[in-house]
C-alpha cells in the first residue's frame, strides 16, 4: 500500500547543522526587498517544520529587518497553528534572529580550514566547486563534488586545518607507496601532484584523494603566489590586536606589493578602517589613496566607506574589538610537509559568545528581545538565523559548541553562506545606487578566483 508523506525541503541543506537559502542581497538599507521577505520567511518556517520545532523568537533589537522577519515567522506560525502543533518537550527551543551588520569582521577574513579555504579561494556552490582555471587540470576534475555524504576523506577532514590536510594526504600517498614499492620523494604538495599524475592505476584505486591532491595543489599555488600567510597573519592582527603603528606599517608594505591580489588589498583596508576607525592617529585617506595607486576601480574604493555605514560603529550594538576580543597571535606550525605552517586561526565569530551567553540564559533582552511574552525555560535547542549571510568559520563555531555543551543542540541557517566576493555583492546589494554597475575587483597572477 502507498503512503504519501510530506517534506519540508525548501531550503538548501549544507550539513548537520547548517543551512542556507542562497540569496544574496535580501535587504536594502534597513528594508527588506519585499519578495525575498517572503521568500526567506517559507525557507525558515521550512526549516522548522523540518525539525518540528515551534520556538521563542528572539531578535536583534537594532535590527528593524530582523524584527520584521520575526513578526513575519510569528504570523505564519499563527497561522499555520495545526502544522506547528508538536508535542511538548522538557526544552523549549529558541529561534534566534540575527543580521550580518552585527558582525562584518568574520567574512573579510582569509581561511584556513579545509571547507572554508577551498570555498573562500575556490567557492562552493551547493557543493561543487569549479578548477577550470586550474593551470592543466585534467577534463575529469575541472568541476569536483565536495560533499561529506559522498567522501569519505572530505567527511574526515572537512574542518581540520590547511597543515594537517597536507599531512593527511601525503600519509595516504605514501601508504600506496609501499603497496607499489615506489621509491618516488614525496615531500610536499608539489610531490604529491607529481606523483599521482605519474602513476594512473593511484588515480584509479583513489579517485577521492586524487580530486583533493588537485584541489589542495590550487589552494597551495594560491597561497604562494599571493602571499596570504603574510596577509593572513596581518589579518589577524588588525582583527585580534591592538597596535595601530605595527598594523598601519604592515598594511602599506603589503598595498605595495604587486604580488597581492586587489581582492586581498582592499579586505585588509576594510579591516584597518573597521579596527581603527576613531582611532586619532588613523590612516584612512592615505590607505584610499593606495588602492587607486593600484588600479583598482572607483566604486570598490567607495565600498570601504559603505562597509563603515553597513556595520561601522555608529551602526552597530556589538564591540567587535573590545579587550575581551584582543588576544595574544598564536603561530602553528605543522611539521611532516615542507611549504605548509604558519596557519593563523585565532579569531572568533561574534556569534561564539552570543550563543553562549544565550545558552547560559545571560543573553540581554534589552539587545536581544523576545517577540511577545514569554515564561522562564530550560534552553538546550537553538536554532540560528542570519539575515545577510552566514560564514564556514561561524559553521565550525557552531559545531564546536555542540560538542562543547553537552545535550545542546544548535543549528545555524543565513540567506546564504558568504566568502568575500560574495559578501561585497551582500553589501554592494545593501546599497543599491553603489551596486549598480559594479564589479568585484579582479584577482592578479593568473587566477580568477
Amino acid at each position: 500500500m502507498w503512503k504519501c508523506q510530506e517534506f519540508y525541503a525548501d531550503y538548501i541543506p549544507n550539513g548537520p547543522h547548517l543551512f542556507s537559502l542562497n540569496i544574496v542581497g535580501c535587504s536594502q538599507r534597513n528594508t527588506w526587498v519585499p519578495h525575498h521577505l517572503s521568500r526567506v520567511t517559507q525557507g525558515l518556517a521550512a526549516v522548522l517544520l523540518s525539525l518540528k520545532k515551534c520556538p521563542v523568537i528572539r531578535y536583534q533589537s537594532f535590527s528593524e529587518t530582523s524584527r520584521r522577519l520575526a513578526e513575519s515567522i510569528r504570523q505564519i506560525i499563527t497561522k499555520e497553528a495545526s502544522l506547528f502543533d508538536f508535542p511538548r518537550q522538557d526544552s523549549v527551543p529558541v529561534l534566534l534572529i540575527l543580521e550580518r551588520r552585527a558582525d562584518p569582521v568574520t567574512p573579510l577574513l582569509n581561511q584556513w580550514i579545509y571547507q572554508a579555504m577551498v570555498h573562500e579561494l575556490l567557492g562552493i556552490s551547493n557543493n561543487r566547486v569549479s578548477l577550470s582555471s586550474v593551470p592543466g587540470v585534467p577534463k575529469e576534475l575541472r568541476e569536483v563534488v565536495l560533499s561529506p555524504d559522498h567522501d569519505d576523506f572530505y567527511l574526515n577532514n572537512m574542518y581540520l586545518n590547511y597543515g594537517e590536510i597536507g599531512v593527511n594526504l601525503k600519509e595516504l600517498v605514501e601508504v600506496f607507496q609501499k603497496k607499489t614499492k615506489s621509491q618516488q620523494k614525496v615531500e610536499s604538495i608539489a610531490d604529491m601532484k607529481a606523483f599521482v599524475e605519474n602513476y594512473p592505476q593511484f588515480k584509479r584505486m583513489s579517485g577521492t584523494v586524487s580530486k583533493h591532491v588537485t584541489v589542495v595543489g590550487e589552494l597551495s599555488r594560491l597561497v604562494g603566489a599571493h602571499k596570504l600567510l603574510e596577509v593572513s597573519e596581518t589579518e589577524q592582527e588588525l582583527a585580534c590586536q591592538s597596535d595601530h603603528s605595527d598594523s598601519l606599517k604592515k598594511v602599506r608594505k603589503l598595498l605595495s606589493d604587486p604580488n597581492i591580489r586587489d581582492l586581498d588589498a582592499l579586505r585588509l583596508v576594510m579591516l584597518y578602517c573597521l579596527r581603527y576607525e576613531k582611532h586619532s592617529s588613523n590612516d584612512m585617506s592615505g590607505l584610499l589613496d593606495a588602492l587607486r595607486k593600484r588600479g583598482l576601480p572607483d566604486k570598490m574604493i567607495k565600498s570601504v566607506n559603505l562597509l563603515l555605514e553597513y556595520g561601522g560603529s555608529k551602526h552597530r550594538t556589538t564591540e567587535l574589538f573590545s579587550s575581551d576580543h584582543v588576544r595574544a597571535m598564536t603561530q602553528r606550525v605543522f611539521k611532516g610537509l615542507k611549504g605548509v605552517e604558519n596557519v593563523y586561526t585565532q579569531h572568533e565569530p561574534v556569534i561564539k559568545e552570543v550563543l553562549e551567553d544565550l545558552l547560559k540564559g545571560r543573553l540581554r533582552e534589552q539587545l536581544y528581545p523576545y517577540l511577545g511574552s514569554v515564561q522562564p525555560h530550560r534552553l538546550q535547542e537553538v536554532i540560528v538565523f542570519v539575515i545577510g549571510g552566514v560564514t564556514y568559520e561561524e559553521s565550525l563555531t557552531v559545531l564546536n559548541l555542540r560538542k562543547q555543551i553537552p545535550g545542546s543542540k544548535i543549528y545555524l541557517g543565513g540567506t546564504s553562506i558568504h566568502n568575500f566576493k560574495s559578501f561585497l555583492e551582500e553589501l554592494f546589494a545593501w546599497n543599491y545606487d553603489t551596486y549598480s554597475g559594479c564589479s568585484t575587483p579582479r584577482s592578479s597572477s593568473g587566477s580568477s578566483k
